[in-house]
């Protein structure tokens, strides 16, 4: 069953540094859980996974929150191959557009980009773009080769509308939309998803199976 959530408009988060936007999204933002294990015979384990997500006028926040075990940030270049570290992701749709966007961010907040039409026809954002998108982490912003043992950290993302087309000042009522957690080339490898993938292997690029974002 796809997932709904209402995201809450809250002024003026564009005029705070992002260390403060991360306290007033656990006050007035939703939270939801990043838990939907869809391929568990192959991978069953489950990193704790949530985020609060508001708006503004200019940009989508979101603030991930993880703990689990080993914790990886190899890559520190925008638009590598983030999800084989420690990666959240958002992937995102304007409805009846053939396009959808993917960003995707290791746990010290280097980011991939892209506008697609699937996983493999994809136009990477330019670096200009890149930069407008505001990360903070709580791990900081420096690579680092795995480590083992549990560990906490959280990473608050602020997505201009601009970049998926959108003025954030018009919205449309909804938008598709799903949230995942992965590490590819971690010592436990990972694929949990907000909205569920009823699918046989995993893939997150998969529109069809988006939630949905909806604006008050």
């Amino acid at each position: 069953m796809k997932k709904v959530i209402e995201v809450p408009f809250v002024a003026g988060l564009c005029d705070k540094p992002l260390s403060q936007v991360s306290e007033i999204l656990e006050a007035q933002g939703v939270r939801q859980a990043i838990d939907c294990v869809d391929w568990p015979n192959e991978f069953p384990y489950k990193p704790i996974t949530s985020f609060y997500i508001a708006r503004d006028k200019e940009c989508l926040y979101i603030n991930y929150f993880v703990k689990g075990n080993y914790l990886r940030a190899v890559n520190s270049t925008d638009n590598s191959p983030v999800w084989e570290d420690s990666c959240v992701e958002f992937f995102v749709q304007i409805p009846g557009e053939k396009y959808y966007y993917n960003f995707e961010f290791n746990c010290i907040g280097t980011a991939l980009a892209a506008r697609r039409t699937g996983r493999e026809d994809a136009e990477h954002f330019s670096a200009d773009k890149m930069a407008k998108i505001k990360r903070y982490s709580s791990v900081g912003n420096k690579p680092f080769c795995e480590m083992e043992g549990l560990f906490s950290w959280n990473l608050l993302v602020a997505i201009p509308f601009e970049l998926i087309g959108l003025d954030g000042g018009q919205l449309p009522e909804s938008l598709s939309a799903n949230f995942y957690k992965c590490a590819d080339g971690s010592s436990l490898p990972h694929y949990l998803s907000w909205s569920p993938i009823p699918i046989e292997k995993p893939d997150f690029h998969r529109p069809d199976y988006f939630g949905e974002l909806r604006f008050r």
